[in-house]
Order: C-alpha cells, then structure tokens, then sequence
C-alpha cells in the first residue's frame, strides 16, 4: 500500500504554529507568553510563501516557528509562571474568605522567576554579552530617568540607576570614550569595551508629566527590564575584576536614600555626585590597563605601509585623547546639565567641581584661583576671573570628537557656536556637510613634491627634449651670420659654380635640418587640450551599464540586488534633500545679511 501525503503535512505548513496555537500548546496567557518569548529571545517569522504556512488561510497572522515553541516546552520559567497561576487564585480565594493571615503568607511564598540560566544560555562567552551591550544600557539610562509607577517600581529604577552608575565608574576607571554627540534624542556616547564599540544614548532629563494614555506598553518593556538589569549585573561584576576594582562599589553618597525616593531632585543630585568620586581598587592592586599601544616591532618589516603609519597615528592619537583634560579644573554653572560633562570630563582625567549650597559632591568652590575653565551657558555674567576661560559646553564635546583642545575664542560666552557635526558619519557617505568636509580638507591636505601624473623617466625626457630643441636654434643662428658674412662671395661671377655647389649643399643641409626638425617636433610634449564629457552621454552609458549589470545577476541574486540598488536610490535622494535644505538656509541667510546691511547703510545716510 502507496502511502499518501496528505496536505500542509510537510514543508513550510508543518514548519509554522500561529500565537493562538502556541498558547494552547504551552497552557499560557497571552501576557505570559510574550514574557516568556522575550526574556527566551524567540519572536516571530516571516514565512516564504504565507499562504502555504497559514494552511490555506489568506488573513494576516502571527507565526511562529514550530521548532521555537518545542524549544519553549521545556524551560524551567514555563514551571514558574504555571505556579503562579496557582498562587494568584489561591490569594484570590483568601482575599474573599477575609484571611488576612493566609494571604500574606501565600503571597511570602510567591515564585520568584530567576533568570541566571537565560543570561548563561543567551550568552555563551562574555564578548557575546558586549556585543549586546547597547540596547541593555540605552533601555536601562532610560529607565533611571522615569519615576515610580504601578508598572515601573522605584526598586526597579534605583537598580537600574545603580547599574549604570557601575557602569559609567568603569568607562572613567578604563577611560574608553571614544565619541560623544549631542542631538535632540538626547547624548549618544560610544566607548571601546575589550576592542567592541559600545555605543548608547543617555536620555535629556526633563521633569515626569503624567499623560492621560499610554502610547507605550509599560508592562512589554519592563520585561525587557527584568531581564537586562540581571544582564547589567553579570558584566558591571566581569568590568570590575578586569581593573581590579572592588564590586558592588561602595559610594560615599548614598544614591538610594530614603530622601532620594521620594524628592526626584535629591535622586538626581546623588546620582552625579557618586560619578565625582573615586572607587575603591580590590587591596590596593594597580589597574590592568589594557595595552591599547601597538606593538611596532611586529610592523619593523613594513614600516612604509599604509597601514603600519595609520596604527601609529591611531596609537599616538587615542594615548593624547586618554588624557586629553588632564591638569584642567572645569567649574559647572548651575544652567548647565551636569551628568554629561561630570562623565565626560573625568573620563578624560579632567577635574570638575559645581556650586556646594545646590548640589552636594563639589570638590573645590568657583572662587578657587587655580580653575581653568567654568562653563557656562548664559549670554553674560557680571562676575568673572582673568585667569580662566569661560566657555560654552559645546566646547567639551567638540573638543573630544576632534582629540585635541579647540581655541576657546570660539566657544565664549555669547559667541554663535560652530556646527556641532556628528561623529558617526560614514566613510563612504554621500553627503558631507560643507563644514566637514573643509574641516578633512584642513586636516588630509598634503602639497606634492611634484606636479602630478610626471613621473621621473617622463622628467628625463622633457629635460633630453629641451636640450635638442636649444641645438636647433644654436646651428640656424650660426648658419645666417656665416651667410650674412659671406654674401659678396655668393654674388660674384667667378664663383658661380661654386655657389651652386654651395646652394645644393645648403638645400640638402636644410632638408635634413626639416627632416630633423620633423622628428623632433613629433617627439615633443604637446600641451593637451581639456576634453569636456558631455553629461547626457554619461548619464546614458551608465543607464546602460547598470542595465547589463543587472542582466547578468543570476536569477536567485536578482531580489537581493533589487533591494541593493533601492538602498542607493534612497540614499541618493535623501543626500538631494539635505543639499537643497542647505542650499536654502545658505540663501536665507544671505538674503538677511543683505538686508541688514540696507538697514544699516539707511540708518547711516540718515545720521
């Protein structure tokens, strides 16, 4: 007997399970089962051929992969959240008995989740935790900045604010800062965490204002929470123990007071004024810095190369960065943020100090004489000391972003600041802002020892060209004075003959002097005229090239080259949008500079 294959029992119709059927197999809600699916990574998938998975449905559903679901069947959490269905009924049922005391003691013996065995499981080795380590501390920045909540407790913020201080203490200790950018999102900060860039966005701080819906679902994100707070405190302990730093670390201010959980101000306060302060090292070991310079023996065979000069200038410009406000004292006014700079600033081996009577954790008063710097962001101030510079904090983050100390002329009080350009622009952007790109111009801009495209065997030849050219010039010079000379001779009746022979002579000698002239004159350098393409017929063979590009894809590469080229159809048209957006701010501006000058030449004829 033939066995028949019945239908969607094999291929993409037995490979995928919709959400409604996946909770059914697991006996789980649905809010469970998103918890579960996101703390196990497992999210949904997008089938080949939809119909076929949906067993013939055309409707849109959600899909799970069936091997995923299998995989959820057997983790340990599925037990947990099992028991505290059961919990949660049975606390129910003495809530309406009126049993106080059989409630509380069923909800101490609530099951806790405990997700130790996700962390080891998601995350094998401790690179593989680094590599994820940017969306754990932008969701966890975010976090420290919200109040309490129903959903979002105050423990879960002052852990989540406990970490990142960890955190930040271990960027200053290792001082991996790379690039800091400030936008309207807020304060993007990237550092070099055992060779990954790590980069995450510190939120601005605003006051909470409580919003009449919720556009966001609090409860998905706090699972998110639970599970990278654990995730923080696994590589905050492993960061530690690399610079033998004692952990947990133990800060003279508390940041969890009792003060601090209910007057947001003072949890702020306390916050920044831990990051002013030292840690303790585990008994007094010094730091293992990691040898960031590079090894230049190993590069003694191929000193020439490109690649040897720019790790050595990389090497030279990372080890100048490291203590790049090293020996400065910078004083905070109180107008200006002060979390960013505090960070920044000692990340950089910089000392920094605010106003004691607002903030505690100042370090040394603003009339100290030794300060350098006091940043300021106001348009004017009626105090001010000779001996240092006041400047805006724009100043610290260009600073930075360039790996050296710009002249603060620029950045003074009341002065229209620069362009603050972003530091994560691509190589191979297509649009470069006009400010950056003179700026690379300035800084890659290298006159040639020679004119380019000569080399030195073409420099022999023009040199053997010129010297040829001159003795051409020298034989018919001497050749007329000797005719001018002899002219008598030639017209005299007694050396007829004789000036015919000499006339022949001549005529043969001018020959091959043209003759020679003529092969001279072709080995010559001539000057070469501009050949100017003509646009359209440019713009034509490419259309064509691309066109026979395409042909050539194999079929099974023709949709992923399709999306390649809409890729840079996109980013060419965005490229046309930001230059044309220029072009009208640059003629805006002109057009408002042109009129005050008519105003002020007006103003001046009427005076």
């Amino acid at each position: 007997m033939v066995k028949r294959n019945h239908k969607y029992q094999s291929g993409e119709g037995a490979q995928y399970i919709t959400r409604k059927a996946a909770m059914r197999k697991l006996q789980l809600s649905m809010q469970d089962f998103r918890r579960l699916c996101i703390l196990k990574g497992v999210y949904p998938r997008e089938p080949k051929h939809r119909v076929i998975a949906q067993r013939g449905s055309t409707d849109i559903k959600i899909l799970f992969h069936k091997k995923d679901i299998t995989f959820l069947l057997h983790e340990p959490i599925v037990w947990t959240l099992r028991d505290r269905k059961i919990f949660n009924r049975r606390i129910a049922h003495a809530r309406a008995k009126g049993d106080n005391l059989l409630k509380n003691v069923r909800m101490a013996n609530y099951p806790v989740i405990k997700l130790d065995h996700i962390i080891k499981e998601r995350f094998p080795t401790f690179m593989d935790a680094i590599k994820e380590l940017d969306d754990c501390m932008t969701l966890l920045f975010l976090f420290s900045t919200f109040p309490a909540t129903k959903v979002i407790t105050r423990d879960l913020t002052s852990l989540a604010r406990r970490l990142t201080i960890e955190f930040m203490h271990y960027i200053i200790a290792a001082k991996a800062i790379r690039k800091v950018f400030v936008s309207i999102k807020g304060y993007y900060f990237q550092a070099d965490i055992k060779g990954e860039l790590v980069t995450w966005i510190v939120p601005h701080y605003f006051p909470y204002q409580p919003q009449k819906k919720e556009y966001v679902d609090f409860k998905i994100m706090r699972c998110f929470a639970d599970f990278f707070t654990i995730m923080a405190g696994f590589v905050n302990f492993r960061l530690y123990n690399s610079l033998n730093l004692v952990y947990p670390p133990k800060f003279s201010v508390s940041i969890d007071s009792d003060e601090s959980r209910t007057n947001e101000q003072t949890f702020v306060s306390e916050r920044i004024a831990a990051l002013n302060l030292d840690l303790l090292r585990s008994d007094q070991a010094p730091v293992e810095e990691e040898d960031e310079n590079i090894d230049f023996q190993l590069l003694e065979g191929d000193k020439d190369s490109d690649q040897a000069r720019k790790l050595r200038e990389e090497a030279v410009s990372l080890t100048k960065l490291k203590t790049l406000f090293k020996g400065l004292k910078l004083f905070i006014n109180r107008e200006v943020p002060r979390e960013p700079l505090v960070f920044v600033i000692r990340c950089f081996g910089g000392r920094v100090s605010w106003d004691k009577n607002l903030f505690v954790g100042a370090s040394f008063d603003e009339t100290d004489e030794t300060i350098t710097h006091q940043i300021v962001d106001r348009p004017s101030m009626n105090k001010q000391y000779i001996s240092r510079d006041y400047v805006q904090p724009q100043w610290i983050f260009d600073s930075v972003n360039q790996r050296k100390l710009l002249p603060a002329n620029k950045y003074f009080i009341g002065a229209v600041l620069p362009p603050h350009l972003s530091p994560f622009n691509r190589d191979d952007a297509i649009y470069v802002p006009p400010e950056e790109a003179s700026m690379q111009a300035g800084n890659d801009f290298e006159k040639p020892t020679r004119e380019e495209g000569v080399s030195d065997d073409e420099e022999e030849d023009l040199r053997l060209e010129e010297d040829g050219r001159k003795q051409v010039q020298l034989d018919f010079a001497l050749e007329k004075a000797f005719r001018e000379e002899n002219a008598e001779v030639y017209n005299s009746g007694e050396q007829v003959d004789k000036a015919k022979e000499s006339d022949k002579e001549d005529d043969d000698q001018n020959e091959e002097d043209t003759r020679r002239k003529e092969k001279k004159k072709k080995m010559a350098v001539v000057s070469g005229k501009i050949y100017k393409e003509n646009p359209k017929e440019q713009k034509q063979l490419t259309k064509q090239e691309e066109a026979l590009r395409a042909r050539m894809v194999k079929s099974k590469h023709k949709k992923l080259y399709r999306k390649m080229m809409d890729k840079q159809k996109r980013a060419t048209k965005e490229a046309n949008l930001l230059r044309e957006k220029r072009q009208q701010i640059d003629k805006k501006k002109r057009q408002e500079q042109t009129e005050k000058r008519k105003v002020e030449r007006k103003n001046i004829l009427a005076k």
